[in-house]
């Protein structure tokens, strides 16, 4: 028996309720980790909410680090009682220990700490693949990161810097401002009083930016067009400020022949090959120091409610875990 938040229903932070429940043995190809620490993302708000739908009644959460406790049949030799691991992208993290795909699981090596493999590996593979493979940032180019002082924004922002870009980042207070500056962006604007698009086609001498990434959805989205150069790419994977609004698709035309995309990090960790060099990159930065995870927010399991509450009242900064 492990404890565990679980929703019956979808809606707001209430919904999530703390609960007692039978964990079986790791199945087929799957093995037990004992959660030390469990990451806070706000895809776990997507499913709570029903915006992205999970069959009911459900755990949530989708990324924790811990201790491998038992190998299920047919899991494979990569992983033995003790290791220390990782894992994302699969429902269900908020517990004191799951059953996990082994595929999915990455060891955590030494120099890393659980609470920041638990802080960082979701989104932190997302950066990976924002930066290099769904756009291939390169050095002296300029681009526009939305949220930068979010925990994802801060590690995009840092990355960014590490690969030679020039990075222009928003926030939605001074405080938040100031983290960015410290997170790798050298230009920082206002999302609340500044006008965006203005202010990144002076910065960049009337061009635009080749690629926005925004997480943020409909309060920026259309902002975000606007700072794209001739053929940019509008990269809008997440709606933290709600979902965008249909869209003539005309309007990328008129814009410059803008391409847009709406990606998921499930699409770009489709093996256990694409994991674990996504991780291993991941770690290798976060090792180097040009890759700082900030976690400034620590709640008990059971108290996942308030971690939802503040993350949606954009009450956070940097990373959120909870503590089993």
């Amino acid at each position: 028996m492990v404890k565990a938040i679980r929703i019956h229903q979808t809606g707001g932070p209430e919904v999530m309720q703390f609960e007692t429940i039978e964990l079986p043995p790791p199945g087929e190809g799957q093995v037990r980790v004992k959660h030390t620490a469990i990451g806070v993302n706000f895809i776990d708000t997507y499913h709570r909410s029903g915006l992205y739908k999970l069959p009911l009644p459900a755990g949530i959460g989708s990324e924790a680090a811990g201790i491998v406790e038992a190998i299920g049949p047919n899991a494979g030799t990569a992983l033995k009682p003790g290791d220390r691991v990782a894992y994302a992208m699969v429902p269900g993290a908020y517990a004191e220990a799951a059953n996990i795909p082994a595929w999915r699981v990455v060891k955590v090596p030494e120099g890393v700490s659980d609470e920041t493999a638990a802080a960082s590996l979701l989104k932190g593979l997302t950066a990976q693949y924002l930066l290099k493979r769904l756009y291939t940032v390169r050095p002296g180019q300029t681009i526009l990161v939305h949220a930068a002082a979010g925990a994802t924004g801060q590690i995009i922002c840092q990355w960014a810097n590490h690969l030679g870009a020039i990075v222009i980042g928003t926030a939605g207070s001074e405080a938040k401002m100031e983290l960015a500056r410290a997170n790798g962006c050298q230009h920082v604007l206002n999302s609340r009083t500044d006008a965006i698009a203005k202010t990144v086609r002076e910065l960049t001498g009337g061009v635009g930016v080749p690629v926005v990434y925004d997480g943020v959805g409909k309060e920026s989205f259309e902002s975000s067009l606007d700072s794209l150069q001739v053929r940019g790419l509008m990269v809008c994977f997440g709606n933290a400020s709600g979902p965008v609004p249909p869209l003539d698709i005309h309007t990328l035309t008129h814009k410059g022949s803008l391409f847009l995309t709406r990606p998921t990090l499930a699409s770009y960790t489709r093996s256990a090959e694409e994991i674990g060099e996504a991780a291993a990159d991941l770690f290798s930065v976060i090792l180097s120091g040009a890759v700082k995870i900030a976690i400034h927010q620590r709640f008990a399991l059971d108290q996942a409610r308030a971690a939802h509450e503040a993350l949606q009242a954009r009450a956070t900064t940097g990373a959120t875990v909870l503590i089993p």
